[in-house]
Protein backbone atom coordinates (compact mmCIF):
# COMPACT_ATOMS: atom_id res chain seq x y z
CA UNK A 1 0.00 0.00 0.00
CA UNK A 2 1.53 3.61 -0.92
CA UNK A 3 1.42 6.61 0.96
CA UNK A 4 -1.25 7.69 -0.65
CA UNK A 5 -3.54 4.60 0.17
CA UNK A 6 -2.43 5.32 3.77
CA UNK A 7 -2.98 8.21 3.75
CA UNK A 8 -7.16 7.99 1.98
CA UNK A 9 -7.13 5.18 5.13
CA UNK A 10 -6.44 7.95 7.28
CA UNK A 11 -8.53 10.39 6.25
CA UNK A 12 -11.36 7.61 5.84
CA UNK A 13 -11.13 7.01 9.59
CA UNK A 14 -10.81 10.65 10.39
CA UNK A 15 -13.53 11.63 8.28
CA UNK A 16 -15.76 8.52 9.51
CA UNK A 17 -14.83 9.44 13.16
CA UNK A 18 -16.12 13.41 13.15
CA UNK A 19 -18.79 12.35 11.51
CA UNK A 20 -19.62 9.70 14.17
CA UNK A 21 -19.29 12.32 16.71
CA UNK A 22 -21.48 15.05 15.56
CA UNK A 23 -24.22 12.35 14.79
CA UNK A 24 -23.86 11.58 18.53
CA UNK A 25 -24.93 15.63 19.10
CA UNK A 26 -28.11 14.84 17.85
CA UNK A 27 -29.77 13.07 21.00
CA UNK A 28 -28.15 15.40 23.17
CA UNK A 29 -29.10 18.63 20.81
CA UNK A 30 -32.61 17.38 21.41
CA UNK A 31 -32.55 16.81 25.37
CA UNK A 32 -31.28 20.24 25.47
CA UNK A 33 -33.74 21.40 23.39
CA UNK A 34 -36.54 19.33 25.19
CA UNK A 35 -35.37 21.18 28.79
CA UNK A 36 -35.71 25.00 26.08
CA UNK A 37 -39.06 23.77 25.92
CA UNK A 38 -40.00 22.94 29.19
CA UNK A 39 -39.03 26.30 30.50
CA UNK A 40 -40.71 27.93 27.77
CA UNK A 41 -43.84 26.36 28.26
CA UNK A 42 -43.71 26.89 32.58
CA UNK A 43 -43.03 30.49 31.63
CA UNK A 44 -46.08 31.49 29.06
CA UNK A 45 -48.33 28.99 31.38
CA UNK A 46 -47.46 31.58 33.98
CA UNK A 47 -48.59 34.40 31.86
CA UNK A 48 -51.83 32.97 30.83
CA UNK A 49 -52.44 32.16 34.36
CA UNK A 50 -51.85 35.70 35.48
CA UNK A 51 -53.97 36.89 32.05
CA UNK A 52 -57.40 34.53 33.15
CA UNK A 53 -56.94 35.44 36.87
CA UNK A 54 -57.23 39.08 36.07
CA UNK A 55 -59.76 38.34 33.19
CA UNK A 56 -61.49 36.72 35.75
CA UNK A 57 -61.24 39.63 38.62
CA UNK A 58 -62.71 41.90 36.14
CA UNK A 59 -65.93 39.00 35.32
CA UNK A 60 -64.36 38.20 31.60
CA UNK A 61 -63.29 35.08 30.42
CA UNK A 62 -59.90 34.66 28.75
CA UNK A 63 -61.46 34.89 25.28
CA UNK A 64 -63.80 38.19 26.42
CA UNK A 65 -60.66 39.74 27.86
CA UNK A 66 -58.34 39.29 24.88
CA UNK A 67 -61.82 40.43 22.30
CA UNK A 68 -61.97 43.34 24.35
CA UNK A 69 -57.80 43.88 23.91
CA UNK A 70 -57.78 43.13 20.73
CA UNK A 71 -61.11 45.65 19.81
CA UNK A 72 -59.38 48.14 21.62
CA UNK A 73 -58.21 51.98 19.74
CA UNK A 74 -55.32 52.55 21.70
CA UNK A 75 -52.56 50.58 19.61
CA UNK A 76 -51.02 49.40 22.84
CA UNK A 77 -53.43 47.82 24.24
CA UNK A 78 -54.69 46.41 21.04
CA UNK A 79 -51.15 44.74 20.42
CA UNK A 80 -51.11 43.77 24.06
CA UNK A 81 -54.90 41.32 22.75
CA UNK A 82 -52.63 40.28 19.58
CA UNK A 83 -49.95 39.23 22.11
CA UNK A 84 -51.99 36.88 24.28
CA UNK A 85 -53.66 35.29 21.74
CA UNK A 86 -50.38 34.58 20.02
CA UNK A 87 -49.41 33.35 23.42
CA UNK A 88 -52.35 30.94 23.72
CA UNK A 89 -51.52 29.75 20.36
CA UNK A 90 -47.76 28.96 20.88
CA UNK A 91 -48.46 27.21 24.14
CA UNK A 92 -50.61 25.20 22.87
CA UNK A 93 -48.35 23.86 19.87
CA UNK A 94 -45.67 23.73 22.56
CA UNK A 95 -47.48 22.01 24.55
CA UNK A 96 -48.44 19.23 21.89
CA UNK A 97 -45.22 19.18 20.74
CA UNK A 98 -44.02 18.29 24.63
CA UNK A 99 -46.77 15.52 24.51
CA UNK A 100 -45.11 14.24 21.40
CA UNK A 101 -41.52 14.03 23.16
CA UNK A 102 -42.91 12.12 26.09
CA UNK A 103 -44.51 9.81 24.02
CA UNK A 104 -41.76 9.26 21.70
CA UNK A 105 -39.21 6.32 22.51
CA UNK A 106 -35.58 6.86 22.39
CA UNK A 107 -35.23 7.00 19.00
CA UNK A 108 -38.23 8.52 17.83
CA UNK A 109 -37.47 11.88 19.64
CA UNK A 110 -35.27 13.40 17.22
CA UNK A 111 -37.60 12.62 14.03
CA UNK A 112 -40.07 14.51 16.78
CA UNK A 113 -37.61 17.57 16.93
CA UNK A 114 -37.20 17.75 13.72
CA UNK A 115 -41.25 17.14 12.43
CA UNK A 116 -42.11 20.31 14.67
CA UNK A 117 -39.64 22.32 16.07
CA UNK A 118 -40.10 26.04 17.68
CA UNK A 119 -37.41 27.96 15.77
CA UNK A 120 -37.05 30.76 18.53
CA UNK A 121 -36.44 27.38 21.04
CA UNK A 122 -34.10 25.23 18.85
CA UNK A 123 -32.18 28.51 17.80
CA UNK A 124 -31.79 29.38 21.78
CA UNK A 125 -30.70 25.29 22.20
CA UNK A 126 -28.28 25.88 19.71
CA UNK A 127 -26.97 29.12 20.86
CA UNK A 128 -26.58 27.18 24.27
CA UNK A 129 -25.52 24.00 23.18
CA UNK A 130 -22.83 22.71 24.82
CA UNK A 131 -21.79 18.92 23.39
CA UNK A 132 -21.82 15.88 25.53
CA UNK A 133 -20.25 12.45 25.53
CA UNK A 134 -23.44 10.13 24.51
CA UNK A 135 -23.98 7.65 27.68
CA UNK A 136 -27.49 7.02 26.18
CA UNK A 137 -28.32 4.35 23.72
CA UNK A 138 -29.40 6.68 21.25
CA UNK A 139 -26.40 8.39 21.68
CA UNK A 140 -24.16 5.40 20.88
CA UNK A 141 -26.78 4.49 18.07
CA UNK A 142 -26.29 7.27 16.52
CA UNK A 143 -22.64 7.68 16.96
CA UNK A 144 -22.34 4.61 15.51
CA UNK A 145 -24.50 5.37 11.90
CA UNK A 146 -22.54 8.52 12.13
CA UNK A 147 -19.26 6.80 12.14
CA UNK A 148 -20.47 4.06 9.27
CA UNK A 149 -22.27 6.82 7.19
CA UNK A 150 -18.86 9.12 7.48
CA UNK A 151 -16.57 5.76 6.25
CA UNK A 152 -18.80 4.96 3.66
CA UNK A 153 -19.22 8.25 2.39
CA UNK A 154 -15.25 8.83 1.92
CA UNK A 155 -14.87 5.26 0.88
CA UNK A 156 -17.45 6.45 -2.05
CA UNK A 157 -14.94 9.56 -2.89
CA UNK A 158 -12.16 7.70 -2.72
CA UNK A 159 -13.60 5.19 -4.88
CA UNK A 160 -12.23 6.85 -8.33
CA UNK A 161 -8.70 7.53 -6.46
CA UNK A 162 -8.48 3.62 -6.04
CA UNK A 163 -9.53 2.50 -9.70
CA UNK A 164 -7.29 4.79 -11.19
CA UNK A 165 -4.70 3.43 -9.13
CA UNK A 166 -5.73 -0.09 -9.90
CA UNK A 167 -5.56 0.90 -13.91
CA UNK A 168 -2.26 2.60 -13.29
CA UNK A 169 -0.85 -0.94 -11.68
CA UNK A 170 -2.74 -3.04 -13.68
CA UNK A 171 -0.85 -1.00 -16.87
CA UNK A 172 2.43 -1.22 -15.32
CA UNK A 173 2.21 -5.27 -14.85
CA UNK A 174 1.14 -5.56 -18.14
CA UNK A 175 4.57 -3.40 -19.56
CA UNK A 176 6.60 -5.01 -17.26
Amino acid sequence: MGVIGILLRRLGLFFALLAGGVASQVPEYAQQYRQRLGGALDELNTIIQKFDADSTSAGLTREAAMSRLASNTDPFIKSQGVQMRENVARTQRLTRQAQAFAAAGPFTRINALAKDFDPQIARRAYDAFEPALPMTLEGIVSAFFGFIGGFTFMKFLGWPVRRAKARADAAKALRG
